[in-house]
């Protein structure tokens, strides 16, 4: 398994070896061992999946805030997906930078978003499938927290296809960046 790293700490793309022959591939998605060396001694407690119908479809940017913060290992069963991350530590150097990559089943990328971040995303294809293993605690309602996707101070540039008319209720009302309670902070 090929592992980078970006300029914004903690953040990870995880790319799976691919063995393959004319019938398909096979692929070690996951290993408790390589990532606890590589990236952090996490422990998974839930494993997500959601699908979008149509292209553009946006989802995000989402997180839970303590004391049920998730890291997510996001990664695309179908279609295609533009998967962004985004720094809301406060006091990181890297406060309100993103990065993001395209996943889709045939280049295996799996995204690590940590906790701290917020995690959003935009179908590129019909029927695209995202699934995701999530660190720390289950899902809480009480903790479950956003942030604008389209919030100029980020200035994440999303595909073309990006479609707002997409957005949930929720997703709609999300606040800015500079709106947004110091949730998580920054530690060395």
């Amino acid at each position: 398994m090929e592992i980078q790293t970006y300029d914004i700490a903690g953040v990870a793309l995880l790319t799976p070896r691919h063995i393959g022959d004319e019938r398909g591939y096979f692929a070690e998605t996951f290993r408790a061992d390589l990532f606890a060396k590589h990236i952090g001694d996490y422990r998974f407690v839930q494993d997500n999946e959601s699908r979008s119908a149509k292209v553009g479809t946006i989802r995000g940017l989402h997180f839970q805030s303590e004391p049920h913060a998730q890291g997510k290992l996001v990664r695309c069963t179908a279609g295609a997906l533009f998967d962004v991350a985004v720094d809301i530590r406060a006091g990181s150097p890297t406060f309100g930078q993103w990065v993001s990559e395209t996943l889709t089943p045939d280049n295996g990328k799996q995204l690590w978003v940590p906790p701290g971040f917020a995690h959003g995303f935009c179908a590129l294809e019909p029927d695209t499938v995202i699934a995701y293993k999530v660190t720390g605690s289950y899902y809480s309602v009480e903790c479950d927290k956003g942030l604008a996707w389209n919030d100029p101070a980020i200035g994440i540039v999303w595909p073309d296809a990006a479609d707002p008319e997409t957005l949930s209720v929720k997703d709609r009302k999300q606040p800015l960046l500079a709106d947004l309670p110091p949730y998580f902070s920054w530690s060395e």
